[in-house]
């Protein structure tokens, strides 16, 4: 029985340490560890007292006995004359000091050492920690905000005392120098040599900075302040070994260049380092900038021409049954292609169940590999979802037929309700939600991905949008909304205008659902057009 018994504590940790992978992908997860560090900060606050207790206790003693050593050794022989001195000090050092010992031997730690040992498990890893410093980098990026901004809390619509030290700045430059990304290295060391200067505290060194600044920034090919920063170095540490080296290295390489760099222009270097300073490295994307101007509100291509032919209506899904006395008022979100935002969508109760149901079950979002068609988890995707059946709560079946009577498509081939909750800078970097493989295996038995029905579970304070990048629009979230268009043509190609990003999360808590829906089953409901592209 012990053995069926250790056996199912273990299942259950394994599957508990399964979910709590990935924890900076998920807000709504994350908010568990505050609750964690709460109980933690007072089983700190429990052990001091103890520590206090147990320290007072001793300076009893230690003062008593003091005094009473001071008597008893100015006149020893004449102290132990008295019988009832010679007794007592037989007593003491029998019994009392084995008191006394005991007493300092005590460990008020146990309980603290036993609390955070019990929630060590569910900590953050180290891939956490970098996954999180990253997600800085990439608002930073994203939303061209300087280092200095974020070290001092200010962000786009918020200011607060949520400020970044030294060290902080230090640990966010060694991440990006330890994965080989020197642009960012050399943003984040400079921030924490500004505020060294400044004059802020800290456990990194002066010399520790330069040494990793100079080096990043001669990654990046600016050799003129790279020598500047490692003179700099030397000046304060002349036997600094690796800036020495450094320098020797420098001179060696290109010492062509460092005959004619002459010291006033090198003073022309003393400027700090910030964002446009050097270009940043392309990436995979071809649509970065498009994409990420779209997500700061810049480029949307919605022209008053637009707006002007865009409207807003009560919606009965063609007389639904369901919908006749309470018909969902829609609204135009673009003409071409076609999108359209529903009010009223979700109740904050519907919310609240489905976020609920979905908790336990949040794990790391994956993406379909477009060579293999395999699911794997990606840096351009960082968020935790779960999928909701109609069978696990009336909640979800009540939505998955709002959402039939809304689109007028069935759901009975669709996907199940997936739910998603974004973590810091929490993003989908541009995609399609249909397939492009011309033999996925997986389009066999329902087809394709008709059409995206997306439900918007909260506000968000800053970022967050949905953009499409082909047509610049930029959808704001907002709670208790949804919005519907189509992936294919009524052809059944692909409509590849509707490649889309959800923009990284920069303040906020990010929570959507979606249904995907698919061609199977709809045959009658949005007949085949006749031609391609229509």
């Amino acid at each position: 029985m012990r053995k069926l018994l250790s056996v199912v504590v273990w299942t259950l940790l394994c599957c508990s340490l399964s979910i709590q992978e990935d924890i900076f992908t998920s807000i709504g997860q994350m908010t568990d560890l505050i609750h964690t560090e709460k109980e933690l900060v007072q089983s700190l606050k429990e052990y001091i007292l103890a520590e206090e207790a147990k320290l007072a206790a001793v300076k009893s003693w230690a003062n008593k006995l003091d005094s009473l050593t001071r008597v008893s050794s100015s006149d020893p022989e004449g102290f132990l004359a008295h019988p009832v001195n010679a007794y007592k000090l037989m007593k003491r050092l029998h019994t009392e000091w084995s008191q006394l010992e005991s007493l300092v031997l005590q460990d008020p730690s146990e309980g603290f050492i036993s609390n955070i040992s019990t929630h060590r498990p569910f900590f953050p890893d180290q891939e956490d920690e970098k996954g999180a410093a990253k997600a800085l980098m990439r608002l930073q990026d994203t939303y061209q905000l300087d280092s200095e901004s974020f070290s001092r809390g200010k962000l786009p619509g918020l200011h607060s005392n949520v400020l970044l030290t030294v060290d902080d700045c230090f640990d966010m430059g060694k991440t990006a120098y330890n994965d080989g990304d020197y642009y960012h290295s050399v943003l984040w060391m400079q921030q924490a040599l500004r505020q060294l200067d400044m004059g802020e505290d800290s456990v990194a060194s002066k010399a520790t900075v330069l040494d990793y600044l100079s080096y990043s920034v001669y990654q990046m090919g600016d050799l003129p302040r790279a020598i500047e920063l490692t003179l700099r170095l030397v000046a304060l540490d002349s036997g600094h070994q690796r800036a020495g080296a450094n320098l020797r290295y420098f001179e060696r390489l290109l010492s062509k260049q460092l005959t004619e760099v002459k010291q006033s222009e090198l003073t022309s270097f003393e400027e700090p380092i910030q964002i446009g300073t050097y270009a940043r490295p392309k990436d995979h994307l071809p649509e970065r900038e498009v994409y990420e101007a779209l997500c700061r509100g810049e480029g949307v291509q919605m022209t008053e021409k637009r707006r002007s032919g865009l409207f807003c209506r009560y919606h009965d899904g063609n007389r639904n049954p369901r919908l006749l006395l309470r018909p969902m008022m829609e609204e135009d979100e673009w003409d071409s292609p076609r999108i359209v935002r529903y009010l009223n969508a979700l109740s904050h109760d519907e919310i609240e169940t489905i976020k609920q149901l979905a908790k336990p079950n949040l794990a790391r979002a994956t993406v379909r590999d477009p060579k293999t068609g395999v699911l794997t988890t990606a840096n351009y995707r960082v968020s935790k979802s779960a999928w909701l059946e109609g069978e696990d709560d009336p909640v979800v079946a009540r939505v998955n037929q709002r959402i039939e009577d809304i689109t007028g498509l069935t759901v009975k081939t669709a996907e199940l309700l997936q739910v998603a909750n974004y973590g810091v800078g929490g993003q989908y970097e541009p995609h399609f939600d249909f397939s492009r493989r011309t033999f996925d295996s997986n389009l066999l038995v329902d087809g394709n991905r008709l059409a995206t029905y997306l439900n918007y579970m909260s506000d968000v304070e800053a970022g967050g949008a949905t953009v499409f990048p082909d047509f610049g629009a930029a959808i704001r979230p907002k709670k208790g909304t949804a919005v519907f268009w189509y992936n294919l043509f009524s052809s059944g190609e692909g409509d590849y205008r509707t490649r889309h990003a959800a923009c990284p999360v920069l303040v906020g808590n990010k929570w959507v659902s979606n249904k995907w829906i698919h061609e199977r089953g709809q045959e009658f409901r949005r007949p085949c057009g006749l031609t391609p592209g229509n």
